[in-house]
């Protein structure tokens, strides 16, 4: 299989070429399509979250932990926090990842499992599209599919790895097919990755009615020591004798 310097130099070079496409020809803001290639090279990253060696765990690690709560900032903006609740948010997001999610990785999943597959991927995009928030959907779709492609771009260059050419003969290993995949041989594993899947289709459909639902209840709380407040008309019937 690739290793972990193939697999970043690979998606940073198609990175910088999808950042171009969408800066060139797609009318992107230049910040948007830097953020974009930034993410598609990253993103690169991530599927060897499962692996076996310290290496590729601890860089993917500590990259998502960094990048994440940057993101997440426009969401937690949505939601009204105060510039100090924001900063404790953003470290509360660093140290789930950082610790707690990654040693969920390493103790439940295995190499080249259904976190190596196409699902997983679409996955990865999903979680992207609800922690990035944008007032221009078309701009958020184009960052939401930057992750989706330097995952991909692991994947196949995974595949390519996996395929041997020597003395003119090509030779498939053993590994070969098990990074472009839809399901795996383990029923518990293909329904996790699909119910993971089938959650965040379901938060992304109704991610503007769930954050606008959330901001309405912070207005509402907001709102409720107002409505306490007595009229003089409800104060006389309770004090009729003042």
């Amino acid at each position: 299989m690739a290793d972990f310097k193939t697999h970043i130099t690979g998606s940073t070079i198609v990175g910088a070429a999808y950042g171009y496409w969408g800066s060139a020809t797609q009318a992107m803001p230049i910040e948007s399509s830097l953020v974009a290639a930034g993410l598609c090279s990253v993103s690169g990253m991530l599927p060897d979250l499962d692996s076996d060696s310290g290496v590729p765990v601890r860089e993917a690690t500590m990259f998502a932990s960094a990048v994440v709560p940057m993101l997440a900032l426009g969401r937690l903006r949505e939601l009204n926090l105060s510039p100090e609740a924001m900063v404790l948010a953003a470290g509360l997001i660093y140290v789930t990842l950082r610790f707690i999610i990654a040693e969920i990785f390493k103790r439940y999943t295995v190499h080249r499992g259904m976190w190596h597959s196409i699902p997983a991927a679409a996955s990865a995009g999903l979680v992207a599209y609800l922690i990035m928030p944008s007032m221009e959907e078309h701009i958020r779709i184009y960052k939401t599919a930057a992750v989706v492609l330097g995952f991909m771009v692991h994947l196949i260059l995974d595949e390519i790895w996996a395929i041997h050419f020597r003395g003119g003969r090509f030779r498939l290993k053993k590994s070969f097919g098990t990074a472009l995949k839809f399901w795996g041989p383990k029923f518990g594993a293909n329904f996790s990755v699909y119910a993971k899947l089938i959650l965040l289709l379901y938060l992304a459909y109704h991610d503007t009615n769930l954050f606008d639902q959330v901001h309405r209840f912070r207005l509402r709380s907001n709102e409720r020591p107002s409505e306490l407040r007595w009229d003089d008309e409800l104060a006389n019937r309770l004090t009729p004798w003042r």
